[in-house]
């Protein structure tokens, strides 16, 4: 990683920590467990856990709304966060964690991923955007 890179990843960190630097949750499928038979024949109810991500901005996409169309936002999170999640939960990549999240939760509120993207310098990311979905029943 180059200094250009180590200082977008710094600056990133600071500006999402003073610029709201809330914590949210990604809702993640829990592990399967080894030689559960319920699990094996698929009687088993699904089981989630929820991992923080630490700092991110929250931020509406669209103020008003077309018919039919769920509310949209904007999450931006670190890269070290999203780095650090990756590592640990034994993932290739960014987007493979997201695409394998259930969601992201966020005030109580469960929302949709609808995709992710990431900025760079260098080579190196240092922000990941994602846009969320609010769930339609919600909008009703």
């Amino acid at each position: 990683m180059g200094d250009a890179s180590i200082r977008a990843l710094r600056t990133a960190e600071v500006l999402l920590r003073s610029c709201g630097g809330r914590s949210v949750f990604l809702r993640m499928p829990a592990l399967a467990s080894s030689g559960d038979t319920t699990e094996q024949l698929g009687l088993a109810v699904p089981t989630f856990q929820d991992v923080a991500l630490v700092p991110v901005v929250f931020r509406k996409a669209r103020a008003t709304l077309a018919n039919g169309k769920a509310a949209k936002s904007e999450l931006f999170v670190s890269a070290t966060a999203v780095n650090a999640l990756v590592g640990s939960m034994g993932y290739s990549a960014a987007n493979v964690l997201f695409a394998t999240a259930f969601g992201v939760l966020i005030d109580d509120m469960l929302l949709e991923i609808e995709s992710a993207s990431e900025s760079e310098v260098g080579g190196a990311t240092y922000v990941y955007r994602l846009v969320l979905r609010a769930p339609l029943a919600l909008m009703v």
